[in-house]
């Protein structure tokens, strides 16, 4: 299952999403594989290695047909990772927007599949616009995890990314899967409350049941250079994600980890 992590707007969560998403599968049996596809190279930075020699970062996949299997680095307790680098900002002047370019990553991941190298999950960290990189990780995806956290700035993209995906499915020439992920919730505010019940409306069979408090564990924890669950697995941070991997694997959308081994469930 390869899922994309994306919103059109920064700070809603995507990069700690990925992370302790991750996590959460790691934690139960799953060894997941992480992409950083943003310049700004958060998710690398939280690993603690990323490359000073851009080659040996996802954009030397781009500029230098590397295999992704030759990129990946071990991320101890979660699995392994894709790790990024700034130059992947040029992606987007420097390859154009052809069929090819859009379809790199989906591409890379189908040869790593392959070869025996992929993961029954795979997350894509994306950058917070819509461009060559994130086109590469919607066409890649078979799930779109939306983080929206509750204000009402992060709600209007939500509603962007709505219009966007209905002009991308054509040429995918597939419906989208997508979930929309409600994170920073604070229940003593009334504003989180009526962003929860406006994307209901919006999108009833598409909001996860799961909401991502807002909790100090989860804002702690990238600056230790840990998932949640490493920094404090009693938190209630660490308790929503573990939900949130549990409603995905309930709904088919992440794999299930049975008494037999990995079981993966087909996201068709």
């Amino acid at each position: 299952m390869r899922i994309a992590v994306f919103n059109q707007k920064g700070g809603v969560g995507k990069t700690t999403t990925t992370l302790n998403l991750a996590a959460a599968v790691a934690r139960d049996g799953g060894s997941p594989l992480l992409i950083d596809l943003d310049p700004q190279c958060h998710l690398s930075a939280i690993h603690g290695s990323s490359p000073q020699d851009s080659a040996h970062s996802l954009f030397g996949f781009y500029q230098d047909a590397r295999t992704l299997k030759d990129l990946i680095v071990p991320w101890e307790g979660i699995g392994r990772l894709v790790p990024s680098h700034q130059q992947l900002i040029k992606v987007d002047s420097t390859f154009g927007k052809g069929p090819a370019i859009l379809n790199k990553l989906r591409g890379g991941l189908d040869a790593l599949d392959a070869d025996n190298g992929g993961a029954t999950v795979t997350l894509i960290d994306c950058c917070p616009y819509i461009g060559v990189l994130s086109l590469n990780a919607i066409f890649a995806c078979d799930l779109l995890l939306i983080p929206v956290s509750t204000d009402y700035l992060s709600l209007q993209a939500a509603e962007r990314m709505t219009q966007t995906l209905a002009i991308l499915e054509p040429v995918v020439k597939r419906r989208i899967q997508r979930r929309y992920l409600l994170t920073r919730f604070d229940r003593r505010r009334r504003m989180s409350e009526d962003v929860r019940q406006r994307l209901l409306a919006l999108y009833p069979d598409e909001v996860c049941a799961t909401v991502i408090s807002e909790n100090v564990a989860v804002a702690e924890s990238p600056s230790e250079n840990r998932d949640v669950f490493s920094h404090n697995a009693a938190s209630t941070g660490a308790r929503d994600y573990a939900e949130l991997r549990h409603e995905l694997a309930g709904q088919g959308l992440l794999s299930q980890v049975a008494s037999g081994g990995v079981k993966t469930s087909d996201p068709k």
